[in-house]
Parts: structure tokens; sequence; C-alpha cells
């Protein structure tokens, strides 16, 4: 049997990576991937807690969350394919939609 504390190790190593990838990346699909790892490196401590304690509240919370990511991945997505064909680039630099 794994000890619980290897699970929050690799989450913590997850969360890590994600911000990391937040933090240096400016390509937008990046970013998109980097939220991605810090949202299931949250899910993966729900599910450690959940079997530390024996509750069922943090299965369900978990599906929950990633429900919510799905739904992300979709609008996400979406918006990341209109933006490159709409602008031509994926650099958060450069995507001004707001400015002027």
């Amino acid at each position: 049997m794994i000890p619980l504390a290897w699970y929050l190790v690799l989450s913590a190593l997850l969360f890590a990576l994600g911000a990391l990838v937040v933090m240096t990346r400016r390509n937008a699909l990046h970013l998109f991937m980097g939220v991605e790892l810090m949202l299931n490196a949250g899910n993966l401590v729900l599910l450690t807690g959940a079997r530390l304690h024996g509750g069922a509240e943090a299965p369900a919370a978990m599906l929950f969350v990633l429900a919510l990511a799905g739904a992300e991945v979709a609008v996400g997505l979406a918006l990341i394919v209109l933006t490159h064909r709409t602008r031509g680039t994926l650099d958060v630099g450069a995507i001004n939609f707001l400015r002027g």
C-alpha cells in the first residue's frame, strides 16, 4: 500500500509544475494546460483527504471539479481556436482585445 504522504507530494509537484508553466510560458495553450495541471493537483488532494478520513463528500466534490474542468476545456479551447484564427497567434502578449 502506498503511503498517503506520497499522494500529497505528487499533488504538490503537479501543482508546482502547473504554476511554473503558467508563470513562464506566453502561449495560451500552455497556460491552459498549466491551469488544468493545477486543477488535477487539487483533485488529488481532495481524494487523498477522502481516503484518509473516509468521507463521501470529497469524491463528490472531485466529480464536480472534473465536470467544471470539462466545461472549461470546451469553452477555453473554442476561445483559443477562435483567437488563433482571427489573430494568427497564440502569444498572450500579442493578443490585445481590450486595449485601445
